[in-house]
């Protein structure tokens, strides 16, 4: 059976189509995935992303575990500072993407978001290495947590509409910096390429908030937007773009991984072997250049090898078909590919992953 996020009857009575997604029965749109999209782009939507897991990460050793853990170190990061960060196997391989929020300044307390499909793995995986490593530390899952993001560059003006105890705490915060305000925790992240935010609350506050932000403006969003969204602003899913198959080197996201200093997080011997031989793949974007769509799992052709569509589809601020592929290491930004589409090859422009951020197109 799926599982279902508190606001789970709030969408259904909204008239929200319902769909799968990581084991959990979450909207797709509520009307018009397109009119979604737009209202980002253009002013602000409130997604409910109640799926994703919070855990917290507490205890003398806490630092300690998460900076053998994770590609990015801890230590860099300043209190109420968000961290972006991969988690890998010994082999280098992606068994995770996640955010960390450091809490206070003992370095004692930490917050990590996980994915949905991931979050049982990746808890049974951060104990077990706690457990080899013999480190105090204390890591609770915090079911009893609900998410919203609210998205767009008119999301500050909406959060202090909706929320103006907690808009005073929030607005002045800088980029992926996050506050504790009377039991709400929010972040200035999220996952469209637009400012906003992430709000974590007690569920049982969460249809509240949502009723709030709706009524000052927020239009409703769903899957659907989230993933042409993301798209466009170059940013990888878990599960298509990224798995334990794939490095951060391979996959965009070698900003994500931080080599200096002897810190031994687990998969640095893989990741250093394969910085110095150089990644044979990469992750680039796609431009289409004529008619058709591009699709996850379509062959692409290079003069220097084959690759594959990781993630495709339509871009409503572009008006043009867009992908993220993986691609031969040798295939450079502006490099013409054939993509073997459904109804036939077609011509690809490539180009870099990063396709419209604060609503402009960079392609």
């Amino acid at each position: 059976m799926l599982k279902r996020t508190v606001l789970y009857d709030t969408h259904v009575a909204a008239g929200a189509r319902m769909v799968d997604f990581g084991g959990w029965e979450m909207p797709l749109h509520y009307g018009s995935q397109i009119e979604e999209h737009h209202a980002v782009r253009r002013s602000a939507g409130v997604f409910d992303v109640s799926h994703m897991r919070v855990a917290e990460i507490e205890g003398s050793d806490a630092r300690a575990l998460l900076r053998r853990l994770l590609t990015a170190d801890i230590d860099r990061r300043a209190p109420g500072q968000a961290m972006y960060s991969c988690m890998l196997d010994e082999r280098g391989g992606v068994l995770d993407d996640l955010i960390v929020y450091r809490r206070g300044d003992d370095r004692a307390r930490f917050r990590a978001i996980l994915n949905a499909a991931t979050a049982d793995r990746d808890l049974q995986w951060i104990t077990s290495l706690a457990s080899a490593d013999g480190l105090r530390v204390d890591i609770r899952p915090q079911a009893q947590l609900a998410i919203l993001a609210l998205q767009g560059p008119e999301s500050p003006a909406v959060l202090a509409r909706a929320q103006p105890a907690l808009a005073e705490h929030a607005l002045p915060l800088a980029s992926f910096r996050a506050a504790f305000v009377d039991g709400a925790f929010v972040a200035r992240t999220g996952y469209t390429g637009e400012d906003g935010f992430e709000i974590v609350v007690p569920g049982e506050q969460v249809r509240a908030l949502w009723q709030h932000l709706r009524n000052a403006g927020a239009t409703a969003c769903g899957l659907g937007a989230r993933d042409t969204l993301r798209l466009e602003a170059g940013m990888a899913l878990y599960g298509q773009d990224i798995d334990e198959s794939v490095t951060p080197l391979e996959s965009g996201l070698a900003r994500t991984v931080e080599l200096d200093g002897d810190r031994q997080f687990v998969g640095r011997a893989a990741i250093e072997r394969q910085r110095a031989e150089g990644p044979r793949r990469q992750l680039l974007g796609l431009k289409l250049l004529g008619k058709g769509v591009l699709r996850s799992h379509q062959d692409v052709r290079s003069a220097h090898g084959d690759g594959q569509v990781t993630s495709g589809g339509f871009s409503p601020t572009l008006l043009v078909s867009i992908a993220l592929a993986r691609v031969p290491a040798a295939v450079a930004v502006g490099d013409t590919v054939t993509v073997e589409l459904r109804g036939g090859a077609a011509q690809a422009l490539v180009v870099k992953p990063r396709f419209v951020r604060n609503g402009k197109p960079l392609i």
